[in-house]
């Protein structure tokens, strides 16, 4: 297979994991290598992500490993094989990668949570919400840019409004609530799409409160998406130059313990959607 120049991210999770089972059973690149007949060049852009595997490859290598995880072999497999050109292919060149690598990873995700503290979260955004904060942070982007931006966020959406929709939960502070990211008619606007997104049986939306005391979860905001196996759940977060992809183990269970301890001490749904409704009628 050809090297790639640039992989996606999903193709580097793959190499990722292929790497870790290899550690894990105590081989270097270059014995792992020879169990494939190939060299440790091949084999190390294999787990870069830079070169593609075969089926047949990833299954060798698995039992070569000792990996009797059967789901995730398979879901390996999957990851392998996969050739999904999505919606997302479009905006290739016309915005940064890890922002395609965004929409492909929601395109795969078995469910998704979202923690915000000063925006609603992307996906229950509406144009002009999502318009306003774009040019707000970006103000020398032209505007054919910024819709270009907000065009690929309302396309995002996909996954929770298609006819199999991805089980999806957002723990949303009063804060991001309350700022007026637009006008008044904008907030009001995007208040009433959070409550009717809420309704729907796929989506639960949890409110967490000002008056909470003994809160020191404000630092944990977070998207969590669940992977066909646990162990190729992916936390997204907000870094300097854009998206950052976690993957590490010992994260996942971190930020999983943090999503748990902040869903305990949110409004249960009924309750924040009577929040909510509170709150629109105070505009």
């Amino acid at each position: 297979m050809p090297r790639r120049r640039e992989p996606t991210a999903r193709q580097e999770r793959l190499g990722a994991e292929l790497r870790k089972l290899r550690e894990a059973a105590g081989l270097n690149g270059r014995e792992a290598a020879a169990l494939l007949g190939t060299d440790a060049a091949q084999m190390s852009q294999i787990e870069a992500g830079t070169a593609g595997v075969s089926e047949e490859r990833v299954r060798r290598l698995a039992a070569q490993y000792s990996c009797t995880d059967a789901a995730l072999i398979d879901a390996l497999v999957a990851m392998a094989t996969d050739r999904t050109r999505g919606w997302w292919e479009e905006y290739r060149g016309r915005l940064p990668t890890p922002f395609m690598d965004l929409p492909e990873l929601e395109h795969h995700a078995s469910y998704r949570w979202d923690v915000e503290f000063l925006h609603v979260p992307g996906l229950l955004q509406t144009p002009e919400y999502a318009r306003a904060l774009f040019a707000y942070v970006n103000p020398e982007f032209p505007e054919g840019d910024i819709e270009r931006w907000v065009e690929h966020r309302m396309r995002r959406r996909v996954i929770i409004e298609r006819p199999d929709p991805v089980p999806y939960e957002a723990l949303v502070h009063e804060a991001a609530l309350r700022i007026r990211v637009g006008d008044r008619n904008a907030a009001r606007a995007q208040l009433s799409r959070v409550l009717e997104l809420s309704e729907a049986d796929h989506v639960t939306v949890r409110v967490i409160p000002f008056e909470l005391d003994n809160f020191g979860g404000s630092g944990s905001a977070m998207v969590y998406s669940g992977g066909s196996v646990p162990r190729l759940d992916t936390v997204v977060r907000d870094g300097p130059s854009g998206p950052v992809f976690i993957d590490a183990e010992a994260q996942l269970s971190r930020y999983r313990t943090l999503f748990r301890r902040v869903e305990a001490v949110s409004l249960d749904p009924d309750r924040s959607r009577d929040f909510i409704h509170r709150l629109a009628k105070e505009l």
